[in-house]
């Protein structure tokens, strides 16, 4: 497992900056599949059909909401987008790669 699926989300209020892309890029690269664009991480997983994108989707909501750090998702029919970003700092936190980095670990079960 990835060491960042084993941390835990620090609340973020505000008041810190974002990370600079000479932060993001180590980090980034511990993750598979993951970009950056628009500022924000990104990922789209694929699915076979309807009902597992939305296993996927439920299971990502219950991780989503014991971190207390919540995505911007895209679904379709065999697709899910999964968009983290720090909205109190608008940019990245460590947060975001910890959720993604779940992401990741929940794909692979």
């Amino acid at each position: 497992m990835n060491d960042l699926a084993s941390k835990k989300c620090k609340p973020c209020e505000g008041g810190v900056a974002p990370l600079t892309e000479a932060q993001v890029k180590p980090m980034l690269k511990g993750l598979k599949g993951w970009i950056v664009e628009d500022g924000k991480l990104v990922k789209v997983y694929p699915f076979t059909n309807y009902y597992q994108t939305m296993a996927f989707v439920n299971a990502l909501a219950w991780i989503s909401h014991r971190e207390d750090h919540h995505p911007d998702l895209g679904v379709g029919y065999n697709k899910c987008r999964v968009e983290y970003s720090t909205h109190a700092i608008g940019g990245l936190s460590e947060n975001d790669f910890i959720c993604a980095a779940k992401c990741d670990a929940l794909f692979d079960l």
